[in-house]
């Protein structure tokens, strides 16, 4: 790392007004971004999803659990792997602690994987979590939503991840997709976003982007520094 230039308090004051100025221009353009977020057209979802559960089988609108917004994390676990994914775990890692102000805000916040259901309570306790983790081993819910690809797709070479601006080079891919239920039990697909459009859901990174070293991720693989939580 390269030292910084050392000033005086004064100095450092001015250099840190001129970067808030930007600081704030990024601010009104992420409002902005989010304003064209929420008025984004809605897909109505016409098929019918079937997820296993701890309590038994789930549809779609069963995963609400009431509430009139649904964020679904896509998380890689695919049914022959024996743990998670732990770059997604990365990311759950800070689901439990915000679920309650999501539900006050009407919003219910799942996982959902591949891994057939025994598989993910395992890894689960493993991990003490305890946010809902759902299986959709007996659905095309990963595929249609463009998060788990097959053999064929791999090797073809097409673009398929990120809403086809990207290959991806495994068979499950990270995501977000969010729904809409309303008061007539019509369910909708109003959003999904992948890859770096993840990042502002982790709060660690946000921290380590305030940092002089920053995300410290160079290097051809910069999240090989990522482990379980219980493997550091």
């Amino acid at each position: 790392m390269q030292p910084n230039n050392i000033v005086s308090r004064e100095q450092w004051l001015e250099a840190r007004k001129a970067l808030m100025a930007q600081e704030k221009e990024f601010t009104r353009t992420r409002d902005r971004l989010s304003e064209q977020r929420r008025a984004l057209p809605w897909v109505r979802i016409e098929k019918t999803y079937v997820f296993d559960s701890p309590a038994g089988q789930k549809t779609l609108a069963d995963l609400f659990d009431g509430r009139s917004q649904l964020v679904v994390q896509h998380f890689m676990f695919a049914p022959d792997w024996e743990a998670g994914c732990k770059s997604c775990s990365f990311w759950a890692d800070q689901f439990d602690r915000i679920i309650p102000h999501l539900k006050a805000r009407d919003t219910t916040l799942v996982a959902v994987s591949r891994a057939p259901l025994p598989k993910l309570e395992d890894f689960k306790r493993r991990m003490g979590w305890s946010f809902d983790w759902y299986s959709s081993a007996n659905t095309d819910f990963n595929q249609d939503f463009a998060v788990s690809f097959t053999p064929q797709e791999l090797n073809s070479g097409e673009k398929i991840y990120n809403f086809k601006t990207s290959g991806f080079p495994a068979e499950e891919a990270p995501g977000i997709s969010v729904f809409y239920r309303d008061e007539s039990g019509g369910i909708f697909h109003t959003y999904s976003c992948f890859a770096r459009g993840l990042d502002m859901m982790n709060a660690a990174y946000q921290y380590l982007d305030l940092t002089p070293l920053g995300r410290h991720e160079e290097g051809a693989h910069p999240m090989a520094w990522v482990r379980l939580r219980d493997q550091y």
